[in-house]
């Protein structure tokens, strides 16, 4: 079986004046929700095997502060250019090209793409993504590159909303 988490950045800042799309930074609501996510995950006894982001700094911080606290090593963090402006067939090849000894994965990217992505694999419709939601997807496969929606099950979709006090 393969694993694979997709997960939209946390809330990213939109006062960035002088950077580019991709320096954008996470707001202060996106530093809160991106730890959170990691302690649900973690209170899933989630263990990875690859943890794999977009070098958009918004979010590259998300995937190394859920890193933290699911004690994967930030260095292992893999950033993948490809990710970043992906559409749909460029996100889904990056799922199929991922290392086979890895049957654990979270992937960290963008919306619209993640949402499409997730309701391409999945076989339950899911709605747009909000910023830091995980959705997670089995796979009857032992190979990245048979993943679709057809041998797979949605596992859970979880965002910061369901951890509100």
């Amino acid at each position: 079986m393969k694993i694979l988490y997709l997960m939209r950045h946390a809330k990213s800042s939109w006062n960035f004046d002088g950077l580019s799309d991709k320096e954008r930074p996470l707001n202060n609501r996106g530093r809160a929700d991106a730890p959170q996510m990691g302690q649900a995950l973690a209170e899933r006894n989630i263990q990875l095997d690859l943890l794999v982001s977009s070098p958009a700094v918004r979010a590259l911080s998300t995937a190394a502060l859920v890193a933290k606290e699911l004690n994967y090593p930030p260095e292992g963090i893999q950033v993948l250019d490809a990710i970043y402006e992906a559409d749909l067939d460029r996100l889904v090849g990056v799922v199929h090209e991922l290392p086979e000894e890895a049957g654990s994965v979270l992937l960290v990217g963008h919306n619209p793409t993640m949402t499409d992505a997730v309701n391409y694999l999945s076989p339950s419709a899911v709605h747009e993504m909000a910023t830091a939601a995980v959705v997670c997807l089995h796979f009857q496969t032992d190979r990245w590159a048979d993943v679709q929606r057809s041998n797979a099950e949605l596992y859970f979709v979880d965002s910061p909303k369901n951890h509100e006090e």
